[in-house]
């Protein structure tokens, strides 16, 4: 195993395509389930299941869902993104607006301009060429004890996210987060072809595989002294 300091600051999301003729061996992608098994979560309440999709048939069908782009998702990101390598090193937050569509990389666009098929198709490649498709599910009727909107709860899915992820970059295998899985009209289509029970939700999912090309873009963030405060708010 990499230093685990190592593993967190070379962690990044594999937004490329894998290689569709490489399987993830199965005691690898039991590794990376065991790990977020051993997630802190609230209570030990332990609230996900998981669905692992590696059949062809059930990827191509998730695939013919129509994947509606968020305009929300796009006006608001937009905020976060920087135009330059000197911008986002500067500002240590945020990412390349490189990484998005040019018609996403305007602060007011229109509705009639979110309608990008090309990154529909692209899509569609990167979950056909996965090795895998997880979905993470989650009981909204359950909840953290006195946790507010279950805060509590729902940081436990981000532990659980975080150890799949550093077990699978442990393991030289790619992971890519599918933000567009969790609307509400996908979610439904997605509910059917697996049969998922109406009382569960997708938490998050994410695909696994092994890049066709190397996995580089800048990465940025805040120097420890930039937002930590010592014996009260305001305390370099």
């Amino acid at each position: 195993m990499k230093n685990l300091i190592d593993l967190i600051q070379t962690r990044q999301s594999a937004r490329t395509l894998f290689d569709p003729g490489r399987s993830i061996p199965k005691s690898h992608l039991l590794k990376i389930l065991k790990a977020g098994s051993w997630a802190p979560t609230a209570h030990n309440m332990q609230n996900f299941e998981t669905v692992v999709i590696d059949d062809k048939k059930l990827l191509k069908a998730i695939t013919n869902i129509k994947y509606p782009v968020s305009l929300t998702f796009i006006r608001e990101n937009y905020k976060q993104l920087s135009f330059s390598k000197k911008e986002l090193k500067e500002k240590r937050t945020g990412v390349l607006g490189t990484m998005f569509p040019p018609a996403w990389r305007k602060p007011n666009i229109k509705p009639s301009a979110v309608r990008d098929e090309n990154h529909n198709m692209f899509m569609e490649q990167e979950i056909l060429s996965s090795s895998a498709l997880v979905i993470v599910l989650y009981d909204p009727a359950k909840r953290a004890p006195a946790s507010e909107g279950d805060f509590l709860g729902i940081i436990s899915l981000g532990c659980v996210m975080e150890n799949m992820w550093l077990m699978a970059h442990d393991l030289g295998i790619g992971f890519h987060v599918l933000s567009a899985l969790s609307g509400e009209r996908v979610e439904k289509e997605i509910r059917k072809i697996l049969g998922i029970p109406n009382h569960l939700k997708i938490a998050f999912s994410f695909r696994l595989g092994y890049p066709v090309s190397a996995v580089k873009y800048l990465r940025v963030r805040r120097d420890v002294t930039a937002f930590n405060h010592m014996n009260g708010f305001g305390n370099k």
